[in-house]
């Protein structure tokens, strides 16, 4: 019961309820609009709030051994699971290689709202979270984004972007020059090195700007994503074919056990290896789409964020989390 509970209290909330507002007015063809130059102003926000936080947080733990262990096993997850979504989506999907590295990218990342739920059924069943794996959440974001920036420039033949005019071009220093320098990835970068450099106090000081009005303004950016997402499905619904909507749950399901591999492999503790498990499993809805949509705009919105958000953060909710917490204790706990 307090799973479901649980679920229930996550599926409506206030961020959730927005993008179905935006799937409801778009499916209705209202002229309900969120100006450009807001929306990437709000895509820019979060993506600074984001990597403040995590840099704030990793600071504020310090670093030891398990921590060190777990960003290791995050970062490389993070970087070669889109490696691996592309594959997977190649083989199964007609979509075009920009979509393909866009989803990777997504399924490659993380979702904050689902590393939340899972720290709380951890303090239901009686264990501790590890508070350092929220800065192994938030080093999970840079790697899964420059992989699927990589994939589309590398793989896809219409890129219209400043970075990918030469998609063509080998490999070289000038290629990994303009992928690291690509916006959303210098701001994800430098807000997280920024926060590691700030102390309380003035982390005080400035989270009634970042901490505050985080969530009202991802309801905003929701609202955009959902708009986006329902005239997507309007208008592009053969893009979501059966290969597609099934890589949504399956994919979840590969991160989860490689990552629940990695942590009994290292011998992390249960609820470190839960909230990898749920890092693994999770796709992102907040930074990875931020980035998409000033990296890749040639890249559907729509079809990743509908997989996410729509598909794979109500699966982790419902029969995700505790069927990876039974895994854990069949692992782990043997």
């Amino acid at each position: 019961m307090q799973i479901i509970a649980l679920t229930v209290q996550n599926l409506t909330s206030p961020m959730v309820l927005f993008f179905l507002l935006g799937c409801i007015a778009a499916g209705l063809r209202s002229n309900l609009n969120i100006p450009q130059a807001i929306a990437k102003g709000v895509s820019l926000y979060l993506i600074m709030a984001i990597g403040l936080k995590g840099g704030y947080s990793l600071a504020s733990h310090g670093v030891d051994q398990s921590l060190i262990l777990a960003l290791i096993i995050g970062i490389i997850l993070s970087f070669g699971m889109p490696f691996l979504a592309f594959m997977l989506l190649g083989l199964t999907s007609s979509l075009p290689a920009v979509d393909r590295a866009s989803i990777a990218a997504h399924y490659g990342s993380i979702s904050i709202v689902t590393f939340l739920a899972a720290n709380e059924v951890l303090k239901q069943m009686g264990y501790v979270p590890d508070d350092s794996m929220v800065a192994v959440a938030a080093a999970m974001e840079v790697p899964a984004i420059l992989s699927g920036l990589w994939l589309a420039i590398r793989w896809s033949k219409n890129l219209a972007t400043p970075n990918a005019l030469n998609h063509q071009k080998r490999l070289n220093t000038t290629f990994v020059r303009d992928v690291l320098l690509n916006g959303s990835i210098v701001m994800l970068i430098g807000a997280f090195i920024i926060g590691a450099l700030t102390d309380q106090s003035n982390m005080e000081s400035i989270s009634p700007f970042i901490i505050a009005p985080f969530k009202g303004i991802l309801c905003i950016f929701l609202l955009d994503m959902g708009l986006i997402a329902g005239r997507g499905l309007r208008e592009g619904w053969r893009s979501l074919s059966w290969p597609v909507l099934l890589f949504s749950l399956y994919m979840p399901l590969i991160g989860a056990a490689l990552a629940l591999f990695a942590g009994w492999l290292g011998a992390l503790s249960v609820s470190q290896t839960l909230l990898l498990m749920v890092l693994g499993g999770s796709a992102s809805y907040i930074a990875v789409p931020a980035a998409m949509r000033l990296a890749l705009p040639e890249a559907s919105a729509a079809v990743p964020l509908t997989l996410s958000l729509g598909i794979t953060f109500p699966f982790n909710l419902t029969l995700g989390i505790p069927l990876y917490l039974g895994f854990v204790h069949l692992v782990i706990e043997k």
